[in-house]
């Protein structure tokens, strides 16, 4: 990529040197290496807030639609690197750097990885906003800026330990305090009637204070903003309680405040961690809406024509409530007549929903809704008594009805988040082809009976810039090398890789990059964990939020019968192989933490034996997270995306991997079918029961136990880890988990273990024809352009948000 002439190298050195001294108050001698990293930062800055005005400008000219993205996570990673690439000064940045004796590589592992997300949700959002920017949209995202976010993951004794991740330790060089952008955000109280209708008064308030973080696209094209909320305290201190001698009373309010922006997802099994949620989601959400109609009136005006300038996306249920509160504002202080208001609302929002799990679909107590929203609850109640008028009208059932309400009349009578969400928008997409299917068929049947033309797919997608441009600078190198350069700005050109599937020499190529990063890799985790890993081994990767469906389990038990298969035949030719492992669990989700502790029982037994020697290695990585991510997915040579079929909903680690040259070994489930319709079947290995036959496997009766009985390898591997095999000091500690399969089998791990190790033993097969292996990772490269999120940004731009 060509550099920016009005910025060399000389250039960036004194401006760094400057802001060092002027804004830093350091001199080079005295800077330390966060000095260093904050100074080049603020340097890099100077030129992207530049692009910034223009583009704001820009759009207030044109007066274009806004995209306002609402999540409640941003998995946003390290910015000083994708800045850097997508304004094409690494080389400038890095010879500055040189002159004062800094490498910019190791400064750029001094940036924390913000701890605004928790997987995939997260990063999407964070992929889409730097498509958005790429493809010159005007966006906001909105979120929360938490101080401690998603926790930092230790592992003691194999045993997940969550602490807080202190990334604002060295505070942060990217945002920019928005003062003048402050809300109050209400709680409890009642509402009252006056002569100019309903009025909420809160019996509490907090202010929402912006945060803004530029996010620059492909080639500088646009900046777009990302602004997060924090909490204040109207009043700081009660000055009479803490002269009385209440000096921790006296800060409650700050105490209060603190706690809706100290944590991503706070536990909710108790009453008050439930509360705490609500009231980070109408936190958020409230004030995005309030800004969001204020920036409408100052520059448009009429309320009315809201929907023609701004497309809000609620990216899952978490900003659900966003549907009644934008109605309370335009009812309440802007007098539309609640019909009108309705009209805007929906023609305003789309929903984006991301999991087929019912228990996953957000529900909140009615008694805690009213509480902390009387006046919501008022909203809710009336647009539900249109919406199951709509229903009786069409002539459905008193089940399908009940189905549609947005109250929950059971015997806890409870609010769907998810149903409020899908009849407030005008659109309701999917994420991948078969979850948007599935969408239609299960949790949200009744409701497309009642709006058929809502629901659409979008399937997922993740920028190439950050995974492959800047992940894997070995690889981009070398296909530019083989098909030019048309690819960085659309991945779809990578297509021009396939007529070169057989080239020995390109294949060659590829294998040596994809060698140097497994070293890499292994190099940095024996730095960490101490453990010496063969680069020459396969490298079979699991990383992804801990959770039964996407079974981690089902792995691990399949470690442990490839071990027993390895110590009883040291005559076979076996592939040797490293299973790499990580992930966080929720933190009051014990099966999960229980998997995390018996992948690190499983490791430390094979590890330490030798009998398998370098044939078999476990590694469990600590802290997973985007950075780790950027290490390991380049290094990968096999792909697991296993879960039980039907219920990941799309996927994007699956597009990641591929994208780097790795293989797949998944179920038919999520975007994995997609991917297979690209790359085609002979470049991915699918296994085990279809989203159908799980379903009615469920229906007829699934025996599991009689399934793991007539397996002789599934029962010694379920045998083995039940008794305490890999568990000596606590022999029972996976007792009830292996139970758990002989019994119900949720997640069908027994009907698909012989597929699985089937399937394994084929990717060993495939592996060991090295000329084979080496055309089917460059089909696969070749042809995962399309999962670009710039694609599924533009689909959403077209099909769902009207802007250009």
């Amino acid at each position: 990529m060509p550099a920016n002439p009005d910025l060399k190298s000389e250039q960036f050195e004194a401006r760094i040197t400057t802001v060092l001294r002027q804004r830093l108050g350091k001199n080079e001698k005295a800077a330390k290496d966060h000095d260093w990293f904050a100074a080049t930062v603020l340097a890099l800055r100077d030129d992207i807030i530049d692009r910034w005005i223009e583009s704001t400008s820009r759009t207030h000219e044109t007066e274009g639609k806004r995209v306002y993205y609402l999540s409640l996570e941003f998995l946003i990673g390290r910015l000083l690197r994708d800045a850097l690439s997508n304004l094409g000064l690494t080389d400038e940045m890095r010879g500055a750097l040189r002159e004062h004796g800094i490498d910019l590589a190791e400064l750029e592992e001094l940036e924390p990885d913000a701890a605004l997300g928790n997987g995939g949700l997260g990063r999407l959002a964070a992929c889409f906003m730097e498509s958005l920017a790429s493809l010159d949209i005007p966006a906001y995202g909105y979120g929360i800026r938490y101080v401690n976010g998603m926790f930092r993951q230790r592992i003691d004794d194999g045993w997940q330990v969550e602490l807080p991740e202190t990334w604002l330790a060295h505070g942060n060089p990217w945002e920019f305090e928005r003062r003048e952008s402050a809300y109050r955000i209400g709680f409890g109280g009642e509402v009252v009637m006056t002569p100019g209708g309903a009025r909420w008064q809160p019996a509490e308030a907090v202010e929402a204070i912006a945060f803004d973080t530029p996010v620059v696209g492909w080639r500088g094209r646009r900046v777009n903003t990302l602004r997060l909320w924090t909490a204040n305290a109207l009043d700081p201190i009660k000055l009479d309680a803490f002269n009385a001698g209440d000096h921790v009373g006296a800060l409650v309010d700050v105490l209060r405040a603190d706690a809706l922006v100290r944590v991503l997802y706070p536990a909710d099994s108790s009453a008050a961690g439930q509360e705490l949620r609500l009231r980070q989601e109408y936190f958020f959400t409230s004030a995005s809406i309030q800004d969001i109609v204020r920036r409408h009136v100052q520059y448009v005006g009429d309320v009315r024509s809201l929907p023609d300038k701004a497309a809000i996306q609620l990216n899952d249920t978490h900003p659900a409530i966003a549907v009644a509160e934008l109605m309370r504002l335009l009812v309440d202080d802007h007098g539309l007549e609640f019909a009108e208001a309705w009209d805007v609302t929906c023609r305003t929002f789309g929903y984006t929903n991301h999991t087929l799990l019912p228990e996953a679909l957000e529900s909140w107590p009615l008694p805690l809704f009213e509480r902390l929203f009387p006046r919501h609850m008022q909203i809710v109640y009336k647009i539900n008594s249109g919406v199951l008028k709509q229903a009786r009208d069409k002539g459905m059932s008193d089940g399908e009805v009940s189905a549609i309400s947005l109250i929950d009349e059971g015997g806890n009578r409870r609010i769907r988040m998810a149903n409020l969400a899908f009849a407030g928008s005008h659109s309701v997409n999917g994420v991948a082809a078969l979850h948007t299917q599935l969408m239609k068929t299960t949790v949200f049947a009744d409701l497309h009976k009642l709006y058929p033309d809502k629901i659409n797919n979008k399937t997922n997608g993740v920028t190439p810039r950050r995974w492959l441009q800047q992940c894997n600078p070995g690889l981009t190198g070398v296909i530019r090398e083989a098909i030019g350069d048309a690819f960085l700005d659309d991945a779809m050109q990578l297509s021009a890789l396939n007529p070169l599937a057989g080239d020995a020499q390109l294949g060659h190529k590829i294998l040596q990059v994809k060698r140097a990063n497994k070293a890499a890799l292994s190099d940095h985790l024996h730095g960490l964990m101490g453990i010496r890993l063969d680069p020459d081994a396969m490298f079979d990767v699991q990383i992804k939020r801990i959770h039964e469906y996407k079974r981690q389990l089902l792995n691990l038990i399949e470690t442990v019968a490839l071990y027993d298969q390895i110590r009883s035949h040291p005559e076979i030719d076996w592939v040797p192989r490293v299973k790499i492992f990580g992930g966080k669990a929720a933190s009051s989700y014990h099966n999960a933490k229980l998997i995390i502790k018996l992948a690190g029982d499983i490791a430390r037994r094979i590890n330490n034996d030798p009998t398998v020697g370098d044939l078999l290695k476990v590694v469990f990585v600590p802290n997973y997270n985007v950075s780790m991510a950027e290490r390991i997915i380049p290094a990968a040579d096999l792909s697991e995306q296993i879960s039980t079929a039907g219920l990941e909903a799309s996927g994007t680690g699956n597009m990641k991997f591929a994208l780097n040259g790795a293989l797949t070994i998944g179920t038919l489930d999520g975007a994995n079918i997609e991917i297979m319709e690209h790359v085609g079947r002979d470049n991915i290995v699918i296994f085990g029961l279809t989203a159908d036959e799980v379903a009615a496997g469920r229906a007829n009766g699934y025996n599991p136990r009689c399934i793991i009985e007539g397996s002789r390898e599934l029962r010694q591997a379920v045998e083995a880890i039940a008794s305490g095999v890999f568990s000596p000091d606590d022999p029972a500690r996976y007792r009830g988990l292996m139970d758990g399969l002989y019994d119900s089998d949720w997640f069908m791990v027994a009907a698909d273990f012989e597929s699985y190790s089937q399937a394994q033993r084929q990717v060993d097969r495939r592996w060991q024809d090295g000329v084979g292996w080496q055309s089917t990772i460059i089909r696969n490269i070749a042809n995962v352009g399309w999962f670009s999120s710039d694609r599924t940004i533009t689909e959403y731009a077209r099909e769902i948000w009207a802007v250009s």
